[in-house]
């Protein structure tokens, strides 16, 4: 049952998790199977790091290579995601993220290599706890215990090979939590409910972000974009979250967006993905051809990404440009590329909107997607 609630906590934050989820608590280890948003099976171990305490170092490896093998999971494990939960590997994260000077402290969703899991795995089942303690990553009622966490894991990846360990702080807490919500709340995407909460505190208007999300449907569907549905998703957060730094005053408030989505408490997506979506607001107050967005973010993200998220921006800044955050024009203007060409097409009625700002903001979005535009008033 703590196998299975675990389980459930990972698949509340990572919805399409799939591979084995590993929890590690004081007294037992969980290894459970999840596919297709489904718990499998799963085994409960006795290799907490309290019970492996009274053991020495060789016979607490043997101990645990012996249940690892007996448990029958391992080869489910291989070329699949290992999903870490638990408060040791957490401090483990916390180690690794120091050491190789990621940009972001969220522990959720954090992945690393299996030879970088090792790596660190082996380094702290070495260390004693003083020597831990003085990393300051590392909380001291952790520091007697982790060697012996870090020695599981080192076997669990050593044996298992999974494809890539990816941590979660959602486990069995969560998993509880979640086991109660209704059919139809599980099935919600947790990363756009919790953008659309984002958009309802801190918007000016929260349905002006929905029709952000149909009016860049429109365009991004044109031909030439071949946007993905992971893309697709990812820009609807974007979305929600493009007018979160509208309080602050105007110099700060590409800071603020950046800050507030790279260390919000939303689940649902990993790193990479939050980098972008934070760079992307980022551009959209700052404007996209700013080079003060920093640079450790910058270089964790592909060239054609990049090109990206300063595409979506640029589309932002000339929607707000436009509506000013309120409901209801949107849905009147088009913008739609057309082979070479992006028009933008206004109706009779809106055309006081035109000027140069609009036509610089409509200028520049052409400039990123290397084409021509034009701007139209249609009856």
């Amino acid at each position: 049952q703590e196998a299975e609630f675990a389980a459930l906590g990972v698949l509340a934050s990572i919805p399409d998790a799939d591979g084995i989820v590993g929890d590690m608590g004081g007294g037992s280890l969980e290894l459970v199977d999840v596919r297709d948003g489904k718990v499998i099976n799963g085994v409960t171990l006795p290799l907490g790091p309290l019970r492996l305490m009274d053991a020495d170092n060789g016979n607490a490896k043997k101990i645990i290579e012996k249940s690892l093998r007996e448990s029958g999971m391992l080869k489910a494990m291989q070329g699949r995601p290992f999903y870490a939960v638990g408060g040791a590997w957490r401090n483990m994260a916390r180690l690794q993220m120091q050491q190789s000077g990621h940009p972001l402290s969220v522990i959720q969703h954090y992945t690393i290599s299996p030879s970088a899991a090792r790596a660190i795995s082996i380094l702290v089942s070495g260390m004693s706890a003083d020597e831990l303690i003085a990393t300051d990553a590392i909380s001291n009622k952790r520091a007697d215990t982790l060697p012996l966490a870090a020695e599981s894991l080192n076997q669990l990846i050593e044996m298992g090979e999974p494809s890539k360990v990816i941590f979660s702080v959602y486990g069995v807490r969560e998993g509880v939590l979640f086991a109660k919500l209704k059919k139809s709340k599980r099935k919600q995407d947790p990363l756009l409910a919790g953008c659309w909460d984002f958009a309802r505190r801190y918007a000016r208007s929260p349905s002006h972000e929905l029709e952000l999300c149909d009016w860049t449907d429109r365009l991004f569907s044109c031909s030439g974009f071949d946007e993905t549905a992971s893309q697709r998703r990812l820009r609807h957060a974007i979305c929600m979250m493009a007018d979160i730094g509208w309080r602050a005053y105007p110099d700060y408030r590409g800071s603020r967006a950046l800050n507030l989505i790279t260390q919000a408490t939303i689940v649902g997506i990993d790193h990479p993905s939050r980098i972008f979506m934070a760079l992307t607001i980022f551009f959209r107050y700052e404007g996209p051809g700013k080079s003060s967005a920093p640079e450790e973010l910058v270089k964790l993200v592909k060239p054609r990404e990049l090109t990206r998220a300063r595409e979506i921006a640029s589309t932002l800044r000339l929607a707000y440009i436009l509506t000013a955050a309120m409901p209801g024009t949107l849905p009147q203007i088009s913008l739609l590329r057309d082979g070479r060409t992006l028009r933008l097409i206004l109706p009779k009625k809106l055309a006081d909107l035109t000027g140069e700002v609009i036509e610089k903001r409509l200028g520049q979005l052409a400039e990123i997607m290397d084409c021509e535009w034009s701007l139209a008033i249609e009856e």
